[in-house]
Order: C-alpha cells, then structure tokens, then sequence
C-alpha cells in the first residue's frame, strides 16, 4: 500500500447527501458530520453527478427520490452503473410500492422513510459502508405498474420495505392478517415488482372450492379422469407457470392436498388427475390465511413441513384499526375509484365526518371502508359528506353496539327462561345464526361465498344454514 493510498484509507469515510430540500440536506448532514464522517451536499441528482467528474468519490450516498430534474431513482441507476460498489441510500417522504421496489431493484442498499429519525439514519451509514461488492438486486429500473396498496404508517412503511426486498427472492411468502385488510393486494404487488411480472399472476382461494373438485382445479384433469369430466382441463399450476400462484385461505386445505402441494413445492412436478403425462411447472407460490397456521399444525390440521415450505418469510398485514392515519388516504382513493365508475364528481369528507371513521374500530378492515365508500358514492346527496349523510348510511360495531345487542339477548333470555321455553338454548343458537346469515347475505348482496369468508364460515356451511332456515319458514 502506497503512503497516499494509506493515509486515504484512515480518513473518516466520506458520505454524500443529495437532496433539494434545504433543512434536510442540514440537518443530516450535520448529523453525519456530528458521527464522524467527512459529508459534501447537493441540492440535485445533476450536481452531484458533476461532482463524481470533479470531487473524490463518496464512500456512501444518500439521495432523495423525488427532486426537479433527475429523480433520485434515475440517479441511483447511473450511480450503480459507474460505480456497483458504491452504497446508496434511498429516501422518499412518498413511501409506496414504486419508490421502494424500484430504489431495491436500482441497487440500493435502504430505502429511508421521511420524515426519518436521526440516529436511524447514521445506523445505515454504520452498516451501509463496509459493504464493497455489488449487490445481487441491482437488476433493473422501474417498470411502470399500477399501484394498489397504499399507506404512510409506519407498519405500512416496513411492509412496502419488505415487498420491494422480497420481491426479487425466489422464495416463499406466507401472508398473514385478518380478512379484508388486502393479502391478495400485497401477492399482487410481489409479482408485479418481481422478475416474473411478464408472467401469469394467477389466484385461488382454497376455501372457495369443494374439498372435492380442489385438487382438479390446482392441478387440472384429463377427459374421462371422473364423471362430468369431458375434456382436458390445465389447472392453475399450469396456468401460472413462469409466474406466480396465489394461494389464498391456505389453512383451509384438506390434508390430502397438503401432502400432493408438498410434493409439487419441492419437486416442481406433478401429474393432472387421471393423467400419466408428468407436467413440470415454474411457479412462485405465494399463500395467505387469517388462521393460525402455527396452532393448526399442534392440532394436526396442517402439515409441519408444508408450512415450513411456505412460510420461508412470514409478512403480517395490520389491520386497520391499527394504522388509522391511513383511513383518510384510503377512503380519498376509494370515493375517487367509485366517483369514476358511477361517472360522477369525486365527494370529500368533512373533517367531523372523517373524525368518525377515525373513530371506528373497522372489524371488516379495508374492505369494510371501501364497501362504505362505494355507498357514500352513490348515496349520499352532496359533494361533501357530512356528519349526518354517514350516521344515514353507517351503523358502526364496536363496543358500543355490542353492548346493546348483548343487552337485548339478555333480556329475551330471561323472558324465554320465564317462560319455561322448551329448548332454549337451540333455539335462540338457531335465531342467532339466521340474524347473522341474513345479515352477511344481506351485506354482500347475496354472494354466498364472499358472505361464507366474512363469516369465517364454509361455503357449504352458508348453505346448509341457509336451506334450513328457508325450511323452517315454510308455512
């Protein structure tokens, strides 16, 4: 090692920060200086590039997304083109699917959520710049692609982390969270911002299938392989391969098919029922579930291995009562989508009208709000809508109205139980269903299966429950 190539490398490491905002550029700079290290500062992708023709090369870069002229993922690609070796830190007060895939994609070594917290931000530098080899993500730039999850919480913000690493790994994702809070939107988003987004995306819901007609839909059948049977069918394995199958309501799998999905996740083959032809497939299995997969396996209701084989990394979707600075995003997105469909003008919220839905506790989740954006949409009178236009359209749960229904059962309880009602326990069990039923039937417009989801229920359940109250009402 030379004398000058010596006394370079025990100088402090030396960081870029590039940015268009002002106080930012400051305040970190100043903070990175406080932590040791030698920091230039440019208010633009253009100046720093000038500077990487005329000033030493940085150890490290941190650069903002979106600046006039050229954005920051635009100079992140020519950043990992000249230079692969060099770190480069993305930040953005705009965190969506976009900016974080494609900072992953581009090369980047973290993705720095504005507004950040400082003593994070020197962390990254502390692990960014031993790295000195380039980075096996820096694949491509941004491919253009519609975004459908959104949110600014920082659970939101972690999870649009995750998608935009995972995205480009080969593995398996076991999508967890309660029904409506958009575990299809996330499996979408992994396909979209992967290798694999020319390739079919292609979606089932285990549960919304009979035990009996599941495995010919995964795996397809041949003409004769069973009654009814009249000619070849290519299941979704066939159908999405080179992409991505979205398995949804993974837990409710029968275990016979458990076993015949383990087999094709580590062999990648398998035959069609009543089939001898061995099929071969690339595929990317995605799955989701509400369930407790972890307690489904102490049960014996689902296989160790299987689970193991899906659930190489687990993201766990928060529900919506938990990320509530996002309800006046979503809802905005929402009566915008259905002002669209309907061909109208897109209504607000008045802020005591949105102070109430921030209020909620929202059992449904997202798709609980969309469903009440698409009603204010279409029903309430004007362009804003009020306080009043909501408590028309809106009959919150929560503890509140639990506690008035548990109240009125109380009270027909001990009526009956005056009574000396015979059965009384069925009865009221046979009552409490048909409410439920005729509500969740009511509520998806008499979608049996959608209702089956909402209910935790089967489909065949919904069914059976509902022909037998029909029966009883029979004169």
């Amino acid at each position: 090692m030379t004398v000058d190539a010596a006394a370079k490398s025990s100088l402090p490491a030396r960081v870029w920060v590039v940015d268009d905002d002002r106080a930012v550029r400051f305040v970190l700079a100043e903070a990175l200086r406080d932590a040791g290290y030698r920091v230039q500062s440019f208010d633009s992708a253009k100046a720093a590039l000038d500077g990487l023709d005329s000033e030493a090369l940085p150890d490290l870069v941190y650069t903002d997304v979106r600046m006039p002229g050229m954005d920051g993922l635009a100079f992140l690609d020519i950043l990992k083109a000249r230079h692969p070796q060099l770190p480069v830190i993305v930040m953005s007060a705009y965190t969506d699917i976009a900016s974080t895939a494609g900072a992953f994609r581009g090369g980047a070594h973290e993705f720095l959520s504005k507004p950040f917290d400082l003593d994070d931000a020197i962390a990254l530098a502390e692990r960014a710049l031993p790295e000195a080899t380039p980075r096996a993500d820096a694949i491509a730039p941004e491919r253009n692609g519609k975004q459908e999850l959104i949110g600014s919480t920082p659970a939101m913000r972690e999870l649009f982390r995750a998608i935009g690493r995972l995205a480009q790994a080969p593995i398996g994702v076991l999508i967890t969270g309660e029904t409506g809070t958009g575990k299809e939107l996330v499996a979408r988003a992994l396909h979209r911002e992967s290798p694999r987004a020319a390739k079919p995306f292609v979606a089932l819901n285990t549960a919304a299938i009979p035990a009996e007609l599941l495995e010919s839909e995964l795996f397809g059948h041949e003409a004769g392989a069973f009654t009814g049977a009249n000619k070849r069918h290519v299941g979704r394995f066939e159908q999405a391969d080179g992409g991505s199958l979205f398995l949804d309501e993974i837990g409710d799998m029968p275990a016979a098919l458990q076993t015949r999905l383990l087999r094709v996740l580590a062999e990648g083959e398998f035959f069609r029922v009543g089939g001898r032809e061995l099929i071969r497939v690339d595929v990317r299995v995605l799955a989701a579930t509400h369930q407790d997969l972890d307690k489904l396996v102490a049960d014996g209701r689902f296989r160790a291995d299987l689970l193991h084989r899906l659930d190489v990394v687990r993201l766990k979707l928060p529900p919506l009562r938990e990320r509530k600075a996002d309800i006046g995003l979503l809802a905005n997105r929402f009566l915008s989508e259905a002002a669209t469909r309907l061909g109208s003008t897109a209504k607000t919220l008045h802020p005591e009208a949105m102070h109430r839905l921030e209020q909620h506790d929202w059992p449904g989740n997202i798709r609980e709000l969309e469903n009440l954006c698409w009603r204010l949409a279409a029903l309430a009178p004007g362009d804003t809508i009020t306080l009043r236009d909501l408590r028309s359209l809106f009959q919150p749960s929560g503890p509140a109205a639990a506690a008035d229904w548990t109240r009125a059962l109380t009270l027909a309880t001990e009526a009956a139980l005056a009574r000396c009602e015979p059965d009384l326990h069925a009865h009221l069990r046979e009552r409490f269903d048909q409410v439920v039923l005729d509500a969740a039937m009511q509520h998806t417009g008499g979608h049996r299966q959608q209702a089956a989801i909402l209910l935790g229920l089967g489909r065949n359940t919904v069914s059976r429950k509902l022909g037998a109250g029909r029966t009883r009402k029979k004169p």
